[in-house]
C-alpha cells in the first residue's frame, strides 16, 4: 500500500507519495477545494492504483473539507498528531522547511505509527462540535468581560461586595445595573457598557447550553446513565471522540485522553510508570469533572476512592478512577453508536445539569 502525506494549508495542499520502506516516490501540489481534492485523488489513483493510505497533520481546520471529500470517495484517511510530524521532521535528513518537508514527514510517520486513529465524519456529532466550541468561545468572552467590569466596580467603590461568578445570574446583573445608574462619570458609563454586553451573551450562552444537553440525550443516553455525566459533558465527549470506532480498543482511548501510564524504568528501577501528560485534555477533563462528581456526591466511586487513599495519594486514586471511568465511557459510546439517536428527549438525563 502506498503512504501519501499531506500538509495542508488554506489555498493549497501539498502532497508526498512514500513506498512502504518510506522513500519519496511522488509529489503533487493541489489546491484546496473539492476540485482540488478530487485532482489529487485521481492522480494517486493513475500513479499507484486503489491501495492508497493518506495521512493529513491533525489541523481539523485545514483538513475537515478534505478529509469529507476522501471519506465520501471511500479513502482511508490517517491523522497524525503535530507534534510527532514535528519529531519524524527533526530526525529526517532533509533540512530546512518547506510544504513537500512536512507532507513526506507526516507519510513517514504513518508508516512508522500503524495504529494511528482513523477520520470518520458523522454530521450529528459534528454539529454537537460547533455548538460546543461556540459555547465555549462566548464563555472565554463573557468572563473576560467580567474581570474587566469587576475591575472598574472596584475602582468606584472598593467596598462594593460582588461574589465570584455572580454576574453570571440574571439578578445579580440587574442589581449591579441598578447601582450604576446611580454613578456620575465615564467609568460607571464604561462599565455600564459592559455589563450590558454581559447580560447579552448570556442568554445565548443558556440556549446552547440546553441545546446540548437535548442533542447529548438524543445521541448518547446510555453514555448519560453514567453517575456524574450530565448533559454538557456527555456533549463534550462526543465533540471530542467524535466517532468511538476509530479506536481499536478501550486502552487506545484510554491513550487518547492522556489516561494511559507510560513507562519510566531503567536498571534496577524497573516497572516504574509515570502519568501519560498529551492526550485529549479537554476530553480529560470531562471525565475528571465525573470522577470528582462521583466522589463528591457519593456515587459509585466513593469506596474504591477512600480505599486507594490508605496507601496511594489523592493523585493516584484519581488517576486509577478515571482510568476506570474511560473504560466505562468507551463500552457505553459503542453502546449507543449500535442503536439509531432518538428524536426526543424523555427521562431524568434531561434534566441533570454540569455543576
Amino acid at each position: 500500500m502506498t503512504v501519501i502525506g499531506i500538509d495542508a494549508h488554506k489555498r493549497t495542499h501539498t502532497l508526498v507519495a512514500v513506498d512502504p520502506g518510506g522513500r519519496k516516490l511522488a509529489a503533487k501540489t493541489v489546491s484546496a477545494t473539492s476540485a482540488g481534492h478530487l485532482l489529487a485523488l485521481r492522480w494517486a489513483q493513475k500513479q499507484f492504483g486503489a491501495e492508497i493510505l493518506w495521512g493529513v497533520e491533525d489541523t481539523r481546520a485545514m483538513t475537515a473539507r478534505l478529509e469529507r471529500d476522501f471519506l465520501d470517495a471511500g479513502q482511508q484517511v490517517v491523522r497524525v498528531p503535530t507534534q510527532m510530524v514535528a519529531r519524524q521532521r527533526r530526525t529526517g535528513r532533509e533540512r530546512g522547511k518547506s510544504d513537500a518537508i512536512d507532507a513526506i514527514a507526516v507519510a513517514r510517520a504513518v508508516l512508522s505509527h500503524p495504529d494511528l486513529p482513523v477520520a470518520r465524519h458523522h454530521p450529528w456529532s459534528r454539529d454537537i462540535k460547533l455548538l460546543v466550541d461556540r459555547r465555549d468561545d462566548l464563555l472565554q468572552h463573557r468572563v473576560a468581560m467580567t474581570n474587566r467590569l469587576l475591575w472598574r466596580l472596584h475602582e468606584l467603590d472598593p467596598t462594593y461586595p460582588v461574589k465570584p461568578g455572580a454576574l453570571n445570574w440574571r439578578v445579580n446583573q440587574d442589581a449591579v445595573a441598578d447601582w450604576l445608574r446611580r454613578r456620575p462619570g465615564v467609568l460607571a458609563e464604561v462599565a455600564r457598557a459592559e455589563l450590558g454586553d454581559i447580560i447579552a451573551v448570556s442568554p445565548e450562552i443558556a440556549a446552547l447550553e440546553r441545546d446540548l444537553a437535548k442533542k447529548a440525550l438524543d445521541a448518547v443516553p446510555t453514555l448519560l446513565q453514567l453517575h456524574g455525566c450530565g448533559g454538557l459533558t456527555a456533549a463534550r465527549i462526543v465533540a471530542e471522540v467524535a466517532d468511538i470506532r476509530r479506536f481499536k480498543s478501550e486502552a487506545a482511548f484510554a491513550r487518547y485522553a492522556g489516561l494511559a501510564p507510560v513507562p519510566q524504568s531503567s536498571g534496577a528501577a524497573a516497572g516504574r510508570h509515570r502519568a501519560y501528560r498529551g492526550g485529549n485534555r479537554a476530553l480529560n477533563a470531562a471525565i475528571h469533572r465525573i470522577a470528582m462528581g462521583q466522589i463528591m456526591k457519593r456515587g459509585p466511586a466513593v469506596e474504591d476512592y477512600q480505599r486507594r487513599r490508605v496507601t496511594e495519594s489523592h493523585g493516584t486514586a484519581i488517576k486509577r478512577i478515571k482510568r476506570r471511568i474511560a473504560r466505562s465511557i468507551y463500552t457505553r459510546l459503542r453502546a449507543d453508536l449500535a442503536e439509531p439517536p432518538a428524536t426526543t428527549v424523555h427521562g431524568e438525563a434531561a434534566k441533570r445539569s454540569d455543576a
